[in-house]
């Protein structure tokens, strides 16, 4: 038979012998990940060069379940030999809770659903990004005397995968990301800000030029040099209005984790037994679409092999459905939503997001504005925390303003956003018509994945400001 990748240089049979081998011992399932991965990173801080590698990783993981019970054992080594041995060791931990010997044929596995494996594309020349890192350094430092630190960073991942398993999937693709953010620190006086920016796609061509991250650094410039004239924010309840630019952390932290299946399962969500109510204002609709052209958390497909699709979680205010991966999908009698991802072969999936987003509105963002006659307008958010078993957060401003009597008035510094996720989306005044897209990293359970969110410019009522004015 024809091999299918040249990547792990298995075909559909040898692949479908590996599989028979894990259920030999009477697993209800088994599936297999195989990936080789080209990274590249560059960081640069303190006028000079950091950090400058080129790096590749391969392996393979095999899971097997039966009822409740999962195991999964990983290898760098991808001959087959070592994959048999693989699945040998993963039908023995089957065995071991009770398993019974049952001998597949492998003409199971003889029509696999496929996905052809996309055109390897050459790295980045890491050099010539190298150049490029350096000449948008020496700009930044150039902007300000009051600039006091410049950290950049990039880093691009190429990583050929292949999913397969005993439902009938045989996946393979070819996924690119890169990823760009400057840090700067400025200072005057006593005060000290920082200011953060980030670029991501998934293009298999390098795309950017030394003017586009040029002005993304101008951009994070202006926006540190205005904090250091900030005034210390105001506290309490207050309007706020919430700029499509912030991005969509709110929507992400405050919402989406605990619209992930596992953490209802764990009875770790304040959504828990909540499908088919209002969880939220009627102008609040919350979708998860990992389809979306060129965006940064898009796949064709997940790690389980499903296809990436757009699920509607949140429809005008009422909980529709949670995100779902093959096991938690099993477990509640769904059919998985494409949302199990994991960050390598050493780990299992998880019921991860992609890009998460609140649905634009008919309000046009300037008559929001227009309308509060005093709040807080959100321009940037920052980090923060969020207990997705009652949904209360606490989320930094990174750049905030004072409004009065429907305009902009002062920049304001050190402001947090205190609330309950239900509560802040059921206090939803208006929606824009806009939508503003961010990129990260999400982390959860010891993983990290890349990720995109997004809202349009929001109106939210008695949200909880701190802040340091006295």
């Amino acid at each position: 038979m024809e091999k299918e990748s040249e990547i792990m240089n298995l075909s559909q049979e040898e692949v479908g012998k590996i599989l028979n081998r894990a259920c030999k011992s009477g697993a209800d399932f088994a599936d297999i990940f195989v990936t080789k991965t080209l990274s590249g990173t560059i960081s640069v801080e303190d006028r000079k060069m950091e950090h400058f590698y080129r790096g590749s990783d391969e392996g393979a993981g095999i899971r097997v379940m039966k009822g409740d019970f999962s195991s999964y054992f990983y290898t760098n080594d991808l001959s087959a030999p070592a994959l048999l041995s693989l699945a040998e060791k993963a039908a023995d931990s089957i065995a071991a809770v009770g398993g019974q010997e049952n001998k597949l044929s492998t003409a199971s596995y003889g029509f696999w659903k496929t996905k052809p494996l996309a055109r390897e594309v050459e790295a980045f020349n890491l050099e010539h990004i190298g150049n490029l890192m350096q000449k948008v350094n020496a700009f930044a430092w150039d902007q300000s005397p009051l600039i006091e630190q410049v950290t950049l960073g990039y880093g691009d991942v190429r990583k050929e995968l292949m999913i397969a398993n005993t439902e009938g999937v045989f996946a393979t693709d070819c996924r690119n990301r890169k990823r760009f953010f400057v840090r700067l620190i400025a200072k005057k006086g006593n005060i000290v800000q920082t200011a953060l920016s980030t670029l991501g796609d998934i293009h298999p061509v390098f795309q950017w030029d030394e003017k586009m991250l040029c002005e993304k650094t101008e951009e994070t410039v202006c926006r540190v040099l205005r904090l250091l004239d900030a005034r210390p924010a105001p506290s309490g309840p207050m309007t706020v209005v919430m700029s499509s630019e912030a991005g969509g952390t709110m929507v992400h932290e405050a919402c989406g984790h605990g619209l992930e299946a596992d953490h209802v399962e764990k009875g770790l969500s304040v959504y828990k037994n909540r499908l088919g109510q209002q969880v939220a204002s009627h102008k609040i609709s919350v979708v998860d679409d990992a389809t979306l052209e060129g965006h940064y958390g898009s796949f064709a497909f997940d790690d389980e092999g499903a296809d990436g699709r757009k699920n509607i979680l949140i429809q005008d205010g009422v909980l529709t459905s949670y995100m779902y991966d093959y096991r938690t999908a099993k477990k509640y009698g769904k059919t998985t939503t494409g949302n199990g991802r994991r960050e390598s072969y050493r780990y299992t999936p998880q019921v991860r997001m992609s890009n998460t987003y609140i649905l634009p509105g008919k309000d046009r963002p300037g008559d929001i504005l227009s309308d509060t006659k005093q709040g807080l307008f959100v321009k940037k958010m920052g980090g923060g925390q969020v207990n997705t078993t009652n949904g209360d957060f606490v989320f930094e401003v990174s750049e905030g303003y004072l409004i009065e009597n429907g305009e902009l008035t002062y920049p304001v510094r050190n402001a947090t956003l205190t609330g309950n996720g239900p509560k802040t989306l059921s206090s939803v005044f208006a929606v824009g018509d806009d939508l503003g897209f961010a990129i990260g990293t999400c982390g959860k359970g010891g993983q990290s994945v890349p990720v995109g969110d997004a809202q349009p410019t929001l109106g939210l009522s008695d949200v909880i400001v701190g802040g340091t004015e006295s």
